[in-house]
């Protein structure tokens, strides 16, 4: 039997775009706050909101009277929303980007896309079934950086690419895991979750690597290595370091931890045989360094030879003032989206080519569970709401990976053990 044919995603209306937003507490209060931004400049407005408890009308100051009801579906229906933000949570991605697209409504979808490469292949086809657009929401790529930093390697800039290292320390206290009944679990209820340092907190430092390498696809992955390890009591990792090797030949090193000394600008450095690029991706700010006319080039990637900024990896000079550098635009996700839709303008970060972040995904759901850190290599300090477990020397490992694209392991951590080749599908 031949199966029906779904239907088209529907005509957009004159005007600005009817948006439901699924998700607006927590972090969908900052798509709450852009929506608004976006209705002022005429291009959306917001007809509806999915929350298990309504927003309070303090909450919604600003937008009138939005629907409130916590069946999606029904409200895509009761509300002909053309455009809906998921920030929901991950196990939820799957199943609320497609009845979306069963409404023909096109979708934002908070990242990671999904919680396993199987959910992502399950979204890729329904939405190309059903002809819906589907942005993921790594703001990071919006950034005009980008396509900045891929010029500057392209026109030899620093010579030919050795390798890129990332570097994310942030901090989160003990309240972060309590927020939710899926934070920092790998699974609940029998659902993949898989909510760990590498995969959602510091997620953007692994998709911005890939992007700056060209290597967004599930075929350019070719070789995975995981260090992950967990110092506060969760099931998934807070302080890990992954290594790719790309289909490209590019080792790229990402180290992260949400049990810092100190918060920090995440980061990520392309290294060239000539210098080095680094590009502070929340703040769209880019530096290049060259290395000294006359300096001996021995191939390491350690950041030796670079004397142009007498910058240290956090992005701070030795007098703390931030060191030269280019601050570039950015196009928000949802904006992109909108003009997508109008126009045909190219999206930013279509569900397809965040194949290559998922593979990592999916490579962190099968691979073994985050060894627990030892007693000795944290201690616990005042956070903002809750104690706070901080690993002893973390912040200078984390840089120093992604300034020499080594372990954790590599780099003589005692409490790290050699990472584990996981074998990509």
């Amino acid at each position: 039997m031949s199966r029906p044919v779904p239907p088209s995603p529907a005509a957009l209306p004159p005007g600005p775009l009817p948006v439901v937003l699924a998700g607006a507490r927590g972090h969908g209060r900052t798509h709450l706050v852009n929506i608004h931004r976006l209705e002022q400049a005429g291009l959306v407005r917001l007809v509806g909101i999915c929350e298990l408890t309504p927003l309070s009308a303090e909450e919604l100051a600003g937008f009138g009277a939005p629907e409130q009801s916590d069946d999606f579906a029904g409200l895509l229906k009761r509300t002909g929303a053309r455009v809906a933000v998921v920030c929901t949570p991950i196990h939820t991605h799957t199943e609320l980007a497609l009845v979306a697209a069963d409404h023909g409504v096109h979708t934002l979808l908070e990242k990671p896309t999904t919680p396993s490469y199987g959910e992502f292949e399950r979204l890729l086809a329904g939405l190309a079934e059903r002809g819906t657009a589907c942005q993921v929401g790594f703001q990071s790529l919006g950034s005009d950086a980008v396509d900045a930093i891929g010029r500057l390697v392209a026109d030899g800039a620093i010579g030919s690419v050795r390798g890129i290292g990332a570097a994310g320390a942030w901090v989160r206290d003990d309240a972060y895991y309590h927020r939710v009944p899926w934070a920092g679990r790998r699974s609940l209820n029998g659902r993949d979750v898989v909510d760990g340092v590498l995969t959602n907190p510091l997620a953007h430092a692994v998709a911005t690597a890939l992007r700056l390498d060209g290597s967004e696809r599930a075929e350019d992955i070719a070789g995975i290595e995981l260090e992950q390890f967990r110092a506060n009591d969760i099931e998934a990792d807070d302080t890990s370091c992954l290594r790719v090797r790309t289909a490209r030949g590019t080792r790229i090193t990402v180290a992260v931890t949400l049990c810092a000394e100190r918060a920090g600008e995440p980061y990520v450095v392309v290294h060239g045989s000539r210098g080095r690029i680094t590009f502070w991706y929340k703040q769209d700010r880019v530096l290049v360094e060259r290395a000294e006319d006359g300096a001996h080039d021995d191939g390491a990637a350690d950041g030796s030879g670079y004397g142009a900024s007498g910058t240290d990896p956090a992005g701070t000079s030795p007098s703390g003032t931030d060191p030269a550098g280019t601050v570039h635009g950015r196009t928000d996700l949802l904006e992109n989206l909108v003009a997508h839709l109008r126009d045909g303008t190219e999206l930013l970060v279509p569900a397809p080519r965040t194949g290559a972040f998922m593979r990592i995904v999916e490579a962190i759901r099968t691979g073994p569970p985050p060894t627990p850190l030892p007693a000795g290599a944290w201690h616990t300090v005042p956070g903002e709401k809750a104690p706070r477990r901080v690993v002893h020397g973390i912040d200078a490992l984390v840089a120093a990976s992604a300034d020499t694209l080594s372990t954790f392991s590599e780099l003589g951590a005692g409490w790290a053990a050699p990472p584990t080749e996981v074998h990509p599908r």
